[in-house]
């Protein structure tokens, strides 16, 4: 379990395929000590594995492994050496809860449409494929790329449903969504909630 607050950015340092598996190795300032064999970390939104790790200069490094549905469900596919990813520990016990409660569970794909300054925030419009839409709702929750976001608008251009965001400076300096523009697909997870409520709704619909 997650809370969507980004504490680091990392990055993908090698790329590895063998036997249908993909291996990846991330380098990030999180110190050796907070990581374990074995613990889920969430990256970009999606929540991996840790299957080695160790000590760097700077911080530490470990080893994730992703399957084919995972990489042809969520950006991860795209990641090459070099790539940034935001990253969030596990919730732990006791922990703050700042953004929402986020599983590292992918829903489905958004692609940016738009970024627009405003003032010193900045707004992006996120076009989503129709399934997603039922659960958006303005001033609900949404993690982008494993960012706690609140939609600020939902609507529909062109037949096509899409929704936006409204990023604050800070957010938009210490996240990688400071680097999204026009094109960029990114990794969305919809309020656990809306999901609940939303399936409730269809039971009831249909008699059940």
């Amino acid at each position: 379990m997650f809370t969507g607050l980004v504490t680091d950015i990392g990055r993908v340092t090698s790329v590895e395929d063998a036997n249908g598996i993909r291996r990846l190795r991330v380098e990030s300032r999180y110190p050796e000590s907070s990581i374990q064999l074995g613990a889920s970390i969430e990256h970009s939104g999606v929540c991996l594995t840790v299957v080695e790790f160790g000590p760097t200069e700077a911080g530490s490094w470990w080893t994730v492994e992703a399957i084919p549905e995972t990489l042809s469900r969520t950006t991860l596919g795209g990641w090459t050496a070099g790539s940034p990813v935001n990253l969030e520990l596990s919730l732990k016990l006791g922990d703050e809860l700042g953004g929402h409660l986020v599983y590292g569970h992918v829903d489905g794909l958004g692609r940016v449409r738009s970024v627009t300054p405003d003032g010193d925030s900045r707004r992006i419009r996120i076009e989503i494929a129709e399934p997603l839409a039922k659960f958006l709702a303005e001033k609900g929750s949404i993690t982008v790329d494993g960012v706690s976001l609140t939609v600020s608008v939902v609507g529909q251009s062109d037949a096509l449903d899409w929704f936006e965001v409204a990023i604050i400076p800070h957010t938009w300096q210490v996240t990688t969504l400071g680097a999204l523009k026009e094109g960029d697909r990114v990794n969305l997870e919809v309020d656990m909630l809306a999901r609940y409520v939303a399936r409730m709704l269809e039971w009831r619909q249909a008699g059940r």
